[in-house]
């Protein structure tokens, strides 16, 4: 295979890979190579900005560690990681829409019983959160497992502060058998995706600030349905309409009710203002094995 150009080179690197054993890895590879050539021919890439595409690739993956993942923020930044998530959660009407996970969920969160308290000492303002998970057709889920995470008042998870650092804001529980669920925790505040590295210098390039309005993590599971990995997000938030990866469903928006100091639903009570929030999960079957 010798004297490739810029109107052959494509169609010789394809033909590379006609004989890949796994089918799928070829159509991906494909579609890939096709796309990134069309786009070099598209914008007449020069060598020097090919060049810093790699030095901005490699510099991704030397900040890249066990509790700072910058692919998936670069993933979330250009819309890549809501896409694949659209893509791959099509519900029917009435489920609860699907949005990004984010970097910062943590395997093993400490188990919680219901109405314990999630913040485990994370700063901010008190919040009492409860709800239910009921199936497609209303019925509640019974034991369905929740795993719930979220910043503090600073705009840090507990993986940034560093190893050794106690996990807090974080918990997995279980809904009891009517579906129902509740824990105090904190109010959810908005926050900027780390951008002291190179995914930060790339969003103040291009003008963009690094914010995501406040929002509540949760990942739900329950035998015959489908996982659900979902925000909900704090009504009145000025990022609502701008946020960094692009995650938000008007769906997903509710109202976090600030009381003043009193009786809190838990039965105590409270000497500060404090917040509820009320949320119902719509979980969508499994196909049929």
């Amino acid at each position: 295979m010798r004297n490739l150009d810029e109107d052959n080179i494509t169609r010789a690197v394809i033909g590379m890979h006609a004989d890949a054993a796994n089918p799928r890895l070829r159509e991906i590879m494909t579609g890939l190579v096709q796309h990134l050539h069309a786009f070099a021919r598209d914008v007449a890439l020069t060598e020097d900005e090919w060049f810093e595409g790699i030095r901005f690739l490699t510099e991704v993956g030397h900040i890249t560690n066990g509790t700072r993942q910058e692919f998936i923020l670069l993933s979330d930044t250009l819309g890549l990681s809501m896409l694949v998530t659209a893509l791959n959660n099509k519900k029917p009407k009435g489920c609860t829409e699907a949005t990004v996970f984010g970097p910062f969920h943590v395997e093993d969160s400490p188990r919680v019983e219901l109405g314990g308290d999630v913040a485990n000492g994370a700063p901010g303002e008190p919040c009492y959160v409860r709800g239910t998970v009921v199936g497609l057709d209303g019925r509640p889920v019974p034991n369905a497992e929740l795993q719930v995470w979220q910043a503090d008042e600073a705009g840090f998870y507990d993986v940034q502060y560093g190893d050794g650092a106690p996990q807090r804001a974080r918990a997995t529980l279980q809904a009891d058998e009517q579906g129902g669920f509740h824990f105090k925790t904190i109010r959810a505040e908005a926050y900027p995706i780390p951008h002291d590295g190179p995914v930060g210098r790339l969003l103040e390039a291009l003008g963009r600030h690094p914010w995501r309005p406040a929002h509540l993590h949760f990942m739900i599971t329950a035998p015959g349905y489908e996982r659900l990995i979902t925000h909900v997000f704090r009504n009145g938030d000025r990022y609502l309409d701008s946020d960094a990866v692009f995650g938000v469903r008007s769906s997903l928006i509710a109202d976090w009710i600030e009381h003043p100091p009193g009786p809190a639903p838990d039965g105590s009570r409270s000497e500060v203002p404090f917040y509820t929030l009320d949320f119902r999960f719509v979980l969508n079957p499994a196909p049929a094995a």
